[in-house]
Formats: structure tokens, C-alpha cells, sequence
């Protein structure tokens, strides 16, 4: 009884691992680096912590309830309590608050872990036990210390050792207690089949709070001695990162982990044309029947410039959580990649049957693990071993519910074993959908179709009135959404030819938000039927208030597991908090925030999440969920937070140069002999043209000294030329203008003449800081400027809204602004011509706007110019003068001329 105690205990088999007690056994890639422990420093710090929970007074069988992200501490904590003998009740990181109340309250720890930023959310009353701060804990032991400096007793076999918690599909969570010969029977039922050896290093990209990352990825891992990753947090760019660095060769995933992981070779190596596509597809499908028949990898060489970049030690792939579909892992597998997939519930600790990696068959769940027996029983698949717990905590449901009269554990999935002894699921028999007609319908296998159509997102399943229905999430669109709706109505037509004509679904309703899943990414159907319900009622389109955390995609759930991501949602909620904020939110068209607005909220993130985004980051962000990925990725600002250094645009544009490349300094050097040349010669052109063309009058004078501002109105591409005729060729010279890059800066031929002309490329849809600096830097080297303000032409006749672009340049540089009113040039030169037509164009030149008039805060800045500019216009003109906040204001244009 004692050997039997000692092999399915825990602490015995992490003391009993092949492998060298100096090997790496955790490599976790934190903020601050990545973090290697080798096996032995790993065991002390555990057994140091363990005698720390003895010494407060935790006995055996106390419940030890962890709350935090994965990480050293987490796995450190968890295998000190193991080997003390009490009972580890881990818990999601992102549980909602209700779910936490009610299992503090089931499970009655004795001692709560938990993360500073986690605390806030715990329920009120506070817990009577103790709450420890992970972040604060000193996990250490010192160098000296040997392994087993506190040699303790083993717990027993039959005591429980865990305390998971179900993730709720169909109610609160049920407390399911495994002992360690459920943990421990079935890690060596893994370690039978030999998926991995202690050479192997093991990417868990999963929240240890579920079964599964924790017995295959923790304790398998550890017990068969090879090295655990953690990445730096469980989200794709951070995986990647681990992928590469840790030079994993096996990766712990689920369903949607792969999913995103083929759409994402496919987009790059398919591209969006039909024929690279096709291509790439066929060139995958001969590399896995070349694979499956004569066991040649070949997609492991055909592709390997790009997996190197990936995954370049990656072998195995193995798939958990849920079934994987069968296409995906053909794919997977044409790529040069082998999978391996295990079944099975929090209930069996987890696994059930394993399809091992050469020998499974993908659209099967696989053969029974050794020692687990299965049998099929009135279409159930029912389940004996030594890894089956005994009964959910304080019986919640009674174990006549959960075992048939002989003792097998009712798993509640439908199936059939083969002759070969696969089994063949067929889904949740409580999931099932029984029509008005009596026949039996598994959802899942129509959300698989639903989904496989480009214009559907997600899709769910279940029966209303007695027929089929879904809730369908679409594909991202600009759409309106009557176009939206047809799209999807065109899907569904495409999806019958895949589904027998029962299988058709009748009523479907639009839902702008996910579908309710758990982290691992199972749909909660009974929240389906009741978000199905609530789609039915009279409501707007969205609500207008940000998305709750809990109700996002689980891997959106995973971004906000990230610090300076969280920091950016909240800051985001809270500033767009009358809006319906999700991560598909786009910060253009759905949050109305302009290029300059967005420069500001990039600035607001520096203080708020201490992370620097630069323009090329802007230019790649589109919706809030490419905006968490870039704050993941970005580094953290190194004085953020600090009160040192510019905190505010205006306060970086004091050195505006310092915000340039070399290539946008080379735009403000002097004329050479020849750029000054052809200079006379262009301007020489524009006369040419206003003397065929225009009868010029103008009233006003332009100041003697500069550097001024000069800022006139813009109604057609036409006003530029027109300038040039009221300045004198010495006042020119020194004069810079500003120009979209759009137009002007759109061929080589163009970036020519810009730079003769002393153009700078204005951007600020895609770069607005450089715009900015560009402006700034160039009034403080002396130059005067021409500044288009309205950003945009007009088009009816009245002053435009100014943009911010203005207000921020002259606050962090003031000089005299120029205001201008031109007229009669939209009618040289309409909109859509391109060759102009005879006219009057009349230019009045106002008197200077000083420093002193318009003040120093950017947005009176813009109300004065704006007043400055209509009051030389007639009195009717002046439109709506005040330009906005710097978050509602300019477009891609702001400052910048156009050209046709």
C-alpha cells in the first residue's frame, strides 16, 4: 500500500522525474525578461513556501485558493501546496465577480493568492481568510539552501488535491475534487505514450486554472523532466515571441489557438489573391497525403522559410479542450507538423482517449488511455478508472446523476467506438436539438459549417418554437446593416449545400458582440438562449456603453490579462464610456476619433498604461483589439510615470526635431544651386498660369519680418497657385508649405517637385506626429509657413470647422498667425477638373493674430484663428468657428493643401 501511495502522490512523482536536477525545468518570459529555473531551485522554492503555509497554520486538507495570470509565483504556490498536503483551488483570472463570490463561499479556503490589480474585484463582504498579494510575495530561497532542507510526509494517494471549479456552461460552478491518484494515474498514463521526453520544451500558451494545461502541461511536463514555457502573457504576439526565443518543440493549444494560427499562415503565405490561395491550399493538402502515406514530412522543407520564423524547433502540436476540426489538423499536419489530441472532462482528470501523434486518426477523439475503460450506453459515452473523481463537492449533484448503477461515470457526450476502438463523438447529448419532427440535431456540427463561411464571425446554434435558430456574429465590415444582414442571408444560402435539408436554419438574429464561451472557448448555451432572447426585443442596434470584460472572445479576455492592455481598455471605457466600445471597435469610423485625436489618446496612454506608441504603430491600428496588440507589444516608456521628460504632445513639440528621422530633417535644409534653380523656374510656371487663367486682386499687405503663420482658406486645389502671385519672389524664397502626402507625395516624380518647391508631406492619418514636428521645427528655424487650417476644401461656400492640427502647433511654438480669405478660385478650378478656367480670385490679407492675442491653450488657439479668418469673409460665412477638441477634429488633411 505504501509503494502504491508513493508512485500516485504528487510530490512523488516530481521527486521520481528523469532528467538532471541542474535542467531547466520553467523558462517564464516575463516584462522584465525571461526567468529559468532548473528542476532542483524550482523543488526548493516550493518546499521552502511549503513549510511557510505549515508555519501559518494550513493543515492538510485546507483549501489554498490562487487567483493570478500564469507565472513562477503561480506554479510555485501550486507545488508548495501539493507537497504541504492542502487542497489547490485554482480560479480564472478573469472570473466575474458573482462566479468568485460563489466560489470562495463552496470552497472555504484557508488562504487566498491573488493579484494587486485582481484584489479590487473581490466580493464584498471581504473573505475571512488571509489575502496575500502575488506581487509582493519573496519566493526565493538562497543558494546555500539544499532541496530537502524540510523533509516532510507525502499526502496520500486517496487525498484530494485539487479543488477545480467547472467553467459554468449550464449554471454555477460545480467544485470538482481530484485526488492525487486521479492526477497522478493519468500523468502516467501520458508518460506510457511517450509524447514527449526530457529533452523536449513545452509551450503552455493556456491559463493553468483549467484541468487540462494544468495535468498535461504542468505535471506531465515536470514529470516526464522535460522543460515547461510560459509566455509572457496568452496572447498571439507574446506566444510567438515564446515560440521562437524559447525554441519550443511542443505547443499545448485548443481549437481556436490553431484556428488563429492557420489563419494567419494563410493570409501570409496565401495573400488575398484567389490563385495564391488555391495555390498554397493544394501545395498543403499534397504535403499531408504525401505525410499520412509514406510518413515524409515534406511541408517541413517546402515551408520552412516561413515556420523558421514561427516555430522553428516546433514538432508536436497537441491539441486539447475540445475537438479539433479535422481540416484545420489536416493542414497542420501538411504543413510538416506532427498533432496529437486528447478527450475528456474536468471530471476524469482530464484525459479520456488520446489520439497519439502518428497513430490517431483526426476525426476521431482517439483510443482509451491505458487503464480507462469506455463503453457506449443508450448513445452516452460512459467512462472507469482510476483517473474518474467519486462526486462534485458538497454534492450539488447526486452521484445517482453523475454514475450509472455499476459504477460508470455518465460523461454526458454522445458516441460510438469503432471496431478499431476509436471513439466518435457526437456532442453534448444536453446540447442536442430535437426538432418539432422528433429528429436529433447536433449543433456543433452546423456551427462548423456556419462558421467556415468568410462573411459569418461565429455563429451559434439551438431550437426555438421547434425549429433551428441561431445567433450569428458577423465578419468584420463597413457595411451598413442592411448589407451586413444580406451578407449573412447569402452564407446561410452557401452553407445548405454543405447540411442535410433538415439541418437548415430558420430564424437568425445579429449579435455585434461575441457569443458567451469559457476561456478554453466552449459555447454557454444556456447564455446563448438567453442572448438569442434579448436580440428579439426592441433595443438599438448597440448599446451605448462599452463592452463588460466578462462578455468578450475569450482570446479578447486573454489581451486584458496583460497590465499595460488592461490599463489602455479602462482608460479607453472610460473615455469613450457613452459609446459602444468593443475590440472590433474602430477608432475612425465607430469611435470618431481623428488622426490628431488619436495622437492625444496615444499620449494619454503613456501616462495611463506607461507604454509609447510611434507613428508606425498608428498606422497599423484600425480597430481597439489591434490597439491592445500593439500596447503588448510596445515597450514601456522609459519615463512614464515619473514626472521626468516631456508628458504632452505640446511638451515633446518644445524639441520638435528630436521627434524626426534624418531622411524628414533632410526636408528643411537650404536650396542647392539647382533645387533653387528650378525653384524660379516652377515658380516662373504658376505666373505663367495665373496671368492665362486668373484676374488676381488683392487687398492686405504680408508682414516684413517673420516667422509668421499663414493661414488661409482652402476651396480648391487651385489656392496655392494663386498665393504665389500676391508674394514677391524674396518673400517666397524662405517660405515652406504644407501638403497631403496623399496627393503630393503619391509618385517619385511628385516627392520631386515637393522638394524643390519646399513641400512637407503633412500626414496625420498615418503619421501626425511627424506632420507636426515637421511644422514645428520648421517655424523654429525661422521659416514662415502656409497652413491650410480647415484640413479639408470646402465645398459649400462657408468657413469649414478648423482642425486641432493648428491649436497644437501654436502652443508649443507661437508666432504671428496670417489669417487669409481667398474667393473665386473654386470656380477657376472646380472640384473634378483638371484644367482651369478664366476667373477672378480675390485674396485679403488680415492683420497679424500675435501670441499675446490668441493665448496659450490649444483650443482657444483654434477659436481665435477661426475668428480671425471669418471675419474677412462675408458675414455670413462664418460657420460653426470653433474647431472641436483635439479628439473630434482633424482628418487626414489637417494643414495640408491638396492638389487634382
Amino acid at each position: 500500500m505504501a509503494a502504491d501511495a508513493e508512485r500516485l502522490t504528487i510530490p512523488a512523482l516530481l521527486r521520481t522525474a528523469p532528467g538532471s536536477a541542474q535542467k531547466a525545468a520553467l523558462i517564464a518570459y516575463t516584462a522584465k525578461g525571461p526567468v529559468t529555473l532548473e528542476r532542483q531551485r524550482l523543488l526548493a522554492m516550493a518546499e521552502a513556501h511549503a513549510q511557510t503555509l505549515g508555519d501559518a497554520g494550513i493543515g492538510r486538507g485546507d483549501r489554498v485558493l490562487i487567483q493570478a495570470p500564469n507565472g513562477v509565483e503561480w506554479i510555485v504556490i501550486a507545488l508548495a501546496t501539493l507537497m504541504h498536503g492542502a487542497v489547490l483551488v485554482p480560479v480564472d483570472a478573469q472570473m466575474g465577480r458573482e462566479d468568485l463570490a460563489h466560489v470562495i463561499a463552496d470552497a472555504d479556503p484557508a488562504r487566498i493568492y491573488i493579484t494587486r490589480a485582481l484584489r479590487a474585484a473581490l466580493p464584498e463582504p471581504s473573505p475571512t481568510a488571509p489575502v496575500i498579494e502575488i506581487d509582493s510575495l519573496s519566493l526565493t530561497v538562497t543558494d546555500d539552501e539544499p532541496a530537502d532542507s524540510a523533509p516532510r510526509d507525502d499526502p496520500d494517494a486517496a487525498d484530494i488535491a485539487t479543488l477545480f471549479y467547472t467553467s459554468g456552461t449550464t449554471g454555477p460552478p460545480k467544485g470538482v475534487p481530484l485526488t492525487h491518484a486521479n492526477l497522478v494515474s493519468n500523468v502516467r498514463a501520458l508518460l506510457e505514450e511517450r509524447i514527449a521526453g526530457p529533452e523536449d520544451r513545452v509551450l503552455l500558451p493556456l491559463p493553468l486554472h483549467h484541468v487540462y494545461p494544468f495535468s498535461v502541461g504542468l505535471l506531465t511536463v515536470m514529470g516526464t523532466g522535460a522543460t515547461l514555457i510560459l509566455p509572457r502573457s496568452l496572447v498571439g504576439p507574446r506566444i510567438a515571441e515564446a515560440l521562437r526565443a524559447g525554441r519550443a518543440t511542443i505547443l499545448l493549444g485548443v481549437p481556436r489557438l490553431y484556428e488563429a494560427l492557420w489563419s494567419r499562415l494563410e493570409a501570409r503565405l496565401g495573400g488575398q489573391q484567389p490563385w495564391r490561395q488555391r495555390l498554397f491550399h493544394a501545395s498543403v493538402d499534397t504535403c499531408q497525403r504525401l505525410q499520412a502515406r509514406l510518413g515524409w514530412p515534406i511541408g517541413r522543407w517546402l515551408f520552412r522559410p516561413v515556420m523558421k520564423r514561427l516555430a522553428p524547433s516546433l514538432r508536436l502540436a497537441v491539441n486539447g479542450g475540445a475537438a479539433l476540426d479535422p481540416t484545420i489538423a489536416r493542414r497542420l499536419q501538411g504543413l510538416g507538423w506532427r498533432l496529437a489530441s486528447g478527450y475528456g472532462l474536468t471530471e476524469t482528470a482530464p484525459i479520456l482517449t488520446l489520439n497519439a501523434p502518428g497513430d490517431g486518426r483526426l476525426e476521431t477523439a482517439g483510443r482509451p488511455l491505458p487503464g480507462v475503460s469506455l463503453r457506449i450506453v443508450d448513445g452516452e459515452v460512459r467512462a472507469r478508472g482510476p483517473n474518474v473523481f467519486t462526486g462534485y463537492r458538497h454534492s450539488v449533484v447526486p452521484n445517482d446523476e453523475i454514475f450509472d448503477a455499476e459504477g460508470w461515470f455518465r460523461t454526458g457526450d454522445g458516441g460510438q467506438i469503432d471496431d478499431d476502438g476509436y471513439l466518435h463523438l457526437s456532442g453534448r447529448l444536453s446540447s442536442t436539438v430535437v426538432l418539432s419532427g422528433g429528429e436529433n440535431i447536433d449543433p456543433e456540427r452546423i456551427e462548423r459549417v456556419l462558421n467556415a463561411q468568410p462573411a459569418i464571425r461565429e455563429a451559434g446554434v439551438l431550437a426555438r418554437d421547434g425549429r433551428l435558430a441561431a445567433v450569428i456574429v458577423a465578419a468584420d465590415t463597413d457595411d451598413s446593416p442592411d448589407a451586413r444582414q444580406e451578407r449573412v442571408n447569402a452564407a446561410l444560402r452557401a452553407a445548405r449545400a454543405d447540411l442535410p435539408a433538415h439541418h437548415a436554419v430558420g430564424e437568425i438574429r445579429l449579435s455585434v458582440d461575441p457569443l458567451p464561451r469559457t476561456r478554453l472557448g466552449k459555447l454557454r448555451r444556456p447564455h446563448l438562449a438567453t442572448l438569442f432572447d434579448s436580440l428579439g426585443e426592441e433595443q438599438p442596434e448597440t448599446l451605448q456603453a462599452p463592452i463588460d470584460a466578462e462578455a468578450m472572445a475569450p482570446e479578447d479576455q486573454a489581451l486584458l490579462a496583460d497590465e499595460a492592455a488592461l490599463a489602455t481598455w479602462e482608460y479607453l471605457a472610460e473615455r469613450f464610456a457613452n459609446k459602444r466600445l468593443t475590440p472590433d471597435s474602430r477608432l475612425h469610423q465607430d469611435l470618431g476619433l481623428d488622426s490628431l485625436g488619436w495622437m492625444d489618446l496615444g499620449l494619454g496612454l503613456r501616462d495611463q498604461a506607461g507604454i509609447e506608441l510611434d507613428d508606425a504603430a498608428i498606422g497599423r491600428v484600425e480597430t481597439v483589439r489591434d490597439l491592445l496588440q500593439e500596447v503588448i507589444q510596445a515597450d514601456p516608456a522609459a519615463i512614464a510615470g515619473t514626472g521626468e521628460g516631456p508628458t504632452t504632445l505640446i511638451e515633446q513639440l518644445a524639441a520638435p526635431e528630436a521627434l524626426l528621422d534624418e531622411s524628414s530633417k533632410q526636408l528643411l535644409t537650404p536650396r542647392g544651386p539647382f533645387r533653387y534653380a528650378t525653384a524660379r523656374l516652377a515658380l516662373g510656371g504658376c505666373r505663367a498660369i495665373n496671368r492665362r487663367f486668373a484676374h488676381i486682386e488683392v487687398e492686405g499687405e504680408w508682414p516684413q519680418n517673420g516667422p509668421f503663420l499663414i493661414t488661409p482658406r482652402h476651396i480648391s486645389a487651385y489656392d496655392p497657385v494663386a498665393l504665389t502671385d500676391s508674394l514677391t519672389r524674396r518673400q517666397i524664397e524662405p517660405l515652406f508649405w504644407a501638403g497631403w502626402t496623399g496627393l503630393l507625395f503619391s509618385s517619385a516624380l511628385r516627392r520631386g517637385f515637393s522638394h524643390i518647391a519646399r513641400i512637407l508631406p503633412i500626414d496625420p492619418g498615418a503619421a501626425p506626429q511627424r506632420s507636426l514636428a515637421l511644422a514645428t521645427a520648421t517655424l523654429q528655424r525661422g521659416h514662415s509657413l502656409v497652413w491650410f487650417p480647415e484640413g479639408q476644401r470646402g465645398r459649400d461656400g462657408e468657413l469649414q470647422p478648423l482642425r486641432p492640427g493648428i491649436g497644437l502647433l501654436l502652443a508649443a511654438h507661437p508666432v504671428p498667425v496670417v489669417p487669409v480669405w481667398i474667393d473665386g478660385t473654386d470656380s477657376v478650378l472646380p472640384v473634378g477638373q483638371l484644367i482651369p478656367q478664366r476667373g477672378t480670385i480675390r485674396i485679403r490679407i488680415g492683420e497679424p493674430l500675435l501670441p499675446e492675442d490668441y493665448g496659450e491653450d490649444s483650443r482657444v488657439i483654434v477659436d481665435s484663428v477661426s475668428q480671425a479668418m471669418a471675419a474677412l469673409g462675408p458675414s455670413t460665412t462664418a460657420s460653426d468657428p470653433v474647431g472641436g477638441s483635439q479628439a473630434e477634429g482633424a482628418d487626414a488633411g489637417d494643414g495640408a493643401a491638396e492638389t487634382q
